[in-house]
């Protein structure tokens, strides 16, 4: 609910003000056309990408081995599109971190660490031993 609450209101509320700053600076229509380059720039660079992780994905299963990470970078490249696709500079940031392999491998590897605490965590055994006072009765 927080980080619902945190992407509608408090994200919106800051690319605005981050569109006023360099609007000041570049002027209106160079922000219009520097959100519009952007976008286009980055969805081609996500297609590329996600076609690279296809591939690597696709020897990976010929191969057969798992395509793990094939699957969780090609879902970070959609997210990574997604935000680019939508008006804003910091989402613009976010979308790129998401789609250079780099930066991609660190966010992935970091994600599933803290997952796997977690998990760690919820994953207590108790171990027991059952005594049975009665012995048997025939």
């Amino acid at each position: 609910m927080n980080s619902l609450l945190f992407f509608i209101i408090i994200v919106p509320a800051l690319e605005i003000y981050v569109f006023i700053k360099i609007g000041n600076v570049f002027g209106a229509v160079s922000t219009i056309l520097l959100i519009i380059s952007t976008a286009v720039i980055g969805v081609y660079f996500a297609k590329l990408e996600g076609l690279n992780t296809l591939k690597s994905g696709l020897k990976n299963v010929y191969d057969k081995k798992s395509p793990v990470y094939e699957i969780l970078s090609g879902a970070s490249i959609a997210f990574g599109a997604t935000l680019l696709i939508i008006p804003g500079f910091i989402t613009d940031v976010l979308g790129f971190l998401l789609i250079i392999p780099f930066t991609r491998i660190f966010l992935i590897k970091l994600i599933v660490k803290q997952n796997n605490i977690k998990k760690e965590k919820k994953d207590e055994v108790i171990e027991a031993e059952i005594i049975d006072d009665k012995k048997d009765e025939l």
